[in-house]
């Protein structure tokens, strides 16, 4: 696995019961890259993701990331890449008994190393992070706005300065002003902590805004990958209809002209 790759999926098979989702499915995630992964209802992006997570063993195949195979027998290390990994789930998953300072806090005391003086310091550099004022620290959950909830929900997965930032579905639920500034958020800490990004999303505006590369899952597997620019020239059928009608076209007005040959 070459130094520019973190994630190298070889021959995947996924199966549940009779149904496969995944078959002879090869991915490769780039260092430093935001890879967004979309395909049609039933495709496995959820599954995949969770995959590379090693929440999920697939049926054959492997998923070596930072060169390490995820579902070796006794794969001792898999607690440790898991550390190097930050997720932020569809809805946030906050816990709703935990303040937003808790929230945060979780994976820090998690791993009981960490005095309370520094857990509650490195807290609030986080929610600084995502532009939370202090003062929303004790608030609850319940309290909070969708928008809000997305931010404490990144500066959890933040929290153990991870070198991978799964996003699924990072913009759902959110009206256009506040997707709009959470895309500018995931941009901004891309730069300056030096991530690389997987994230699965339907919302087109996000997908051009964000994306490296584009894999494209159909067909079991991964059928096309590679620039937005390149990926919405690609004839395939799922390609054409979820890129190329009206609110795909008006998404790609941001994209940059392809580089002339």
């Amino acid at each position: 696995m070459g130094a520019d790759i973190i994630i190298d999926i070889r021959d995947l098979r996924t199966r549940f019961g009779r149904t496969v989702v995944h078959e002879q499915l090869d991915l490769q995630v780039r260092r430093g890259e935001i890879l967004s992964i979309v395909g049609g209802s039933g495709a496995g992006k959820s599954v995949l993701m969770r995959q590379m997570l090693g929440l999920e063993t697939p049926d054959r195949g492997s998923i070596r990331v930072f060169g390490a195979d995820l579902h070796a027998p006794r794969a001792r290390h898999l607690h440790y890449l898991r550390r190097r990994s930050g997720m932020l789930f569809q809805h946030g998953a906050l816990y709703s008994a935990l303040s937003v300072f808790d929230n945060v806090a979780q994976p820090m005391r998690e791993l009981g190393t960490l005095p309370e003086a520094l857990i509650a310091d490195l807290v609030y550099l986080k929610l600084h992070m995502v532009d939370i004022a202090f003062e929303h620290a004790r608030k609850m959950p319940a309290d909070l706005s969708g928008g809000m909830i997305k931010r404490i929900a990144l500066a959890r997965a933040l929290a153990l300065d991870p070198e991978l930032l799964f996003l699924d579905e990072p913009t759902a639920g959110l009206d256009p002003d506040r997707s709009d500034s959470f895309v500018h958020l995931i941009q901004s800490l891309h730069r300056q902590l030096r991530l690389t990004v997987i994230m699965v999303t339907h919302d087109l505006d996000s997908l051009f805004a964000l994306s490296s590369r584009i894999a494209v899952l159909a067909e079991k597997k991964v059928v096309v990958i590679g620039t937005p620019q390149a990926v919405v020239r690609s004839q395939h059928p799922f390609i054409s209809s979820f890129f190329l009608g009206e609110r795909g076209r008006r998404a790609m007005e941001v994209l940059p002209p392809p580089p002339e040959s």
